[in-house]
């Protein structure tokens, strides 16, 4: 393997995220004085103004942070719930067969603020001013236009000018889709962080009060009112062709703060591994682990058919167990004991065979009966219609055809000299999802997308009810000390690009920087969490680096092997420590060309 970039080595910190700007503010804030956490929270900030087609302050993220001097980990989960309005029978009495992906329907609580809030406020060090200070400089004075979403604008444009006047005056500076490169501003969206940021500092001059303060002002204040004042009470188009008000009310953001919670341990071969829980498919990185701890992986040789059957093969069962059983544990009996049981796990493993299965296959823990969720057929729109209507017709951030990775998201990571981890993958509130909100510059996240109109499923719609989020970071411990922490963008990929990348280092022996260059590949059997849900039984998405002896070889063993550029699935990045040189680490996937990693 060529690696096109060193594995980075310091002493001070380390930070590596899918956005180099981000990243140089993360270090910035290490070089300060600031911990890991202040890191990652000033970098989440900037991510959102940077980055709005992947994520923004109207969408959700999830954490999971390692402190220094303890042996567990703890996820801060900022996937806000559906509206108290949004019932199974309200989306059935529009006449809807499923929650569309875009507009105001399935629009919840945006969770990305109060959970970068709440980690500042636990676990950082910093004031509120430190942190938000970049993000309002890149917004105020401008940033250069990445290529995607350049493209991303120029295709929604005629939607925005038409339809979404609101997402117009953000994203049409002069009535025109900027260009790629160009200096590009959301004044709107800096008034709102420095209006957050002028509450926070006139209510106390104490650090938490003033965070606390903010988070007020965001769900109870200002920003929950302009909300209430546009989302329940104007029609707007959506994915369904129709113009929709939404079910979002301020009240709904009064009545919501993120939780923070031991996260989800599974051991694999001597480290410790953390995940969030079941309200997102976090532990499917798990139940992989547990079911390929019965295979002897580095034997096998990296890249092999063998290995890459081995993996793919158990991916379709955990995946089959997180359709069937994940949900938001405070309205179902997530059965999560039961899935990581060893006896349950070894029943599962014999399921593995030399060939490929195009089924999806749950399990019964605990002797209970899986429940697959009703899909109901929807056609899409027309193809005379409008290039953008097609678009808001694919609830995925990208901007569909113009790429086949499902690269989007994004991921920030951070290891601080003092052994505190942090990885966070931030999301929703994407530029497609939604109209702006007025005068505040910013789109609300559509993840109700993701639940289903199928009373009694775990993931089914219920007011108040968190829809399963695909947002998954990972921290590892090794031998009791903290050693890594990565995330990746792409979707329901995530838990098979970032594993593979932690496969790669453990079983393989590769170090962070090849790990993350590595040949990746992915199963198609599994519905897409997003609309419209697709799924291709039997596929197997696979990078051309692969050796076409072993893709024949996959190919006979009953795989469709659907061969996609090199260096095109996933974004993994990824800091840790080198303990025995007393040093951090950090590494970035060169895929899309803007991760960057970053060491001092």
């Amino acid at each position: 393997m060529n690696l096109s970039r060193p594995e980075l080595k310091g002493t001070l910190g380390a930070v590596a995220s899918t956005n180099w700007l981000a990243s140089g503010t993360a270090m910035s804030i290490l070089e300060k004085g600031g911990n890991a956490y202040d890191a990652a929270v000033a970098a989440g900030f900037v991510l959102q103004v940077v980055e709005p087609h992947f994520n923004g302050p109207g969408g959700d993220v999830s954490i999971v942070a390692h402190q220094a001097g303890t042996d567990g980990a703890t996820a801060v989960c900022g996937q806000g719930p559906m509206p108290m309005a949004a019932t199974i029978e309200t989306f059935r009495a529009l006449g809807l067969p499923q929650v569309p992906g875009s507009g105001f329907l399935p629009a919840c609580v945006p969770g990305a603020m109060g959970a970068w809030l709440r980690l500042l406020a636990e676990f950082g060090t910093m004031r509120l001013a430190d942190v938000l200070d970049p993000a309002i400089g890149y917004a105020a004075e401008g940033f250069p236009l990445f290529p995607d979403m350049a493209r991303a604008i120029s295709v929604l444009a005629p939607l925005f000018a038409d339809e979404w006047p609101t997402s117009a005056q953000v994203y049409l500076p002069g009535g025109v889709a900027p260009a790629p490169g160009s200096r590009f501003r959301n004044p709107l969206l800096a008034n709102t962080y420095q209006r957050l940021l002028k509450e926070a500092e006139s209510a106390t001059s104490d650090r938490e009060g003033q965070i606390e303060a903010a988070h007020n002002a965001f769900y109870r204040g200002f920003v929950a009112e302009a909300i209430d004042a546009f989302v329940p009470r104007k029609e707007m188009l959506d994915a369904t062709g129709e113009r929709h008000r939404g079910l979002l009310t301020g009240q709904d953001l009064a009545d919501w703060r993120p939780d923070v919670e031991p996260a989800l341990h599974q051991g694999y071969r001597g480290h410790d591994v953390f995940k969030p829980g079941p309200w997102s498919q976090g532990p499917v990185f798990a139940q992989q682990l547990a079911l390929l701890e019965g295979f002897d992986l580095g034997a096998m040789g990296h890249g092999s058919a063998d290995h890459i059957h081995t993996v793919a093969e158990s991916a379709k069962l955990a995946f089959a167990d997180r359709e069937a059983w994940y949900g938001d544990p405070d309205f179902t009996d997530v059965p999560m004991a039961g899935l990581l049981d060893p006896a349950y796990t070894e029943e599962r493993r014999k399921l593995i065979t030399g060939e490929a299965s195009r089924q999806l296959r749950p399990g019964s823990p605990d002797g209970r009966t899986p429940r697959m969720p009703e899909r109901p057929r929807v056609d899409g729109v027309p193809d005379q219609e409008a290039e953008w209507l097609r678009q808001l017709d694919n609830g995925l951030p990208t901007i569909a055809q113009l790429t086949s990775a499902r690269n989007d998201t994004c991921c920030v990571t951070v290891a601080d000299r003092h052994g505190n981890l942090v990885s966070a993958v931030p999301s929703g509130g994407w530029l497609k999802s939604s109209p702006a909100i007025p005068e505040l510059g910013f789109a609300l996240g559509t993840r109700g997308q993701t639940m289903y109109l199928d009373e009694g499923h775990p993931n089914s719609l219920g007011p108040g009810k968190r829809p399963r989020t695909t947002l998954s970071p990972t921290v590892v411990l090794r031998e009791g000390r903290p050693y890594l922490a990565f995330g990746t963008p792409g979707g329901d990929q995530q838990d098979q690009y970032t594993l593979e990348f932690f496969l790669s280092v453990v079983d393989f022996g590769m170090d962070t920087q090849a790990a993350t260059e590595a040949t990746t590949f992915y199963i198609g059997q599994v519905p897409s969490s997003f609309v419209p849900h697709e799924s291709r039984p039997g596929v197997l998405m696979l990078e051309r680096s692969c050796a076409p002896d072993q893709v024949a070889e996959l190919a006979r063993r009953g795989h469709l092997v659907d061969l996609v550029p090199e260096l095109s699935l996933g974004k993994v990045c990824a800091t840790g420590f080198d303990h025995a040189n007393q040093l951090v680490l950090a590494a970035a996937s060169p895929r899309g060309r803007q991760p960057y990693a970053n060491c001092r």
